[in-house]
């Protein structure tokens, strides 16, 4: 039933860093996540009771951290919640479901000119790890 309401926020949170995906396979792809928690696990941000963003965490594992790790795959707050606190406190809950979930390790992606997003997750504790590059095949 939260398929339609995270696909708002996927798809404008996809608009806003310019990423190009067809809606269609947008929806397949929440349909796999939501019906599978070995895949990750999706939370709406919430606001006074209004769902005001969505942040997506996906598993994996890790030699050179110890053990299992996940990737923030998408974070998204709607422009005006922006800059108030609120993504500090859901990036800490995230820590928090992460720890208790035994992840080792958080690793998430910035736009190099996303000023803000950098110096909020810089903030909560990410360190960019300049030495290394993400590079990505799409199959």
């Amino acid at each position: 039933a939260d398929v339609d309401e995270l696909l708002r926020f996927v798809i404008a949170y996809h608009a806003f860093e310019h990423i190009t995906q067809r809606d269609d396979d947008c929806r397949a792809a929440l349909r796999a996540l939501l019906g599978d928690e070995q895949l990750g696990l999706a939370w709406f941000a919430c606001h006074e009771g209004e769902r005001v963003g969505h942040i997506v965490l996906c598993p994996g594992f890790s030699i050179e951290f110890g053990g299992r790790d996940a990737f923030v795959d998408e974070f998204y707050l709607l422009p005006e919640y922006r800059g108030k606190g609120g993504g500090r406190l859901i990036l800490q809950a995230v820590k928090q479901a992460a720890l208790g979930l035994g992840l080792r390790a958080l690793h998430l992606e910035v736009a190099r000119g996303n000023a803000p997003a950098r110096q909020l997750y810089s903030r909560c504790g990410f360190e960019a790890r300049e030495k290394y590059v993400l590079m990505t095949h799409e199959l």
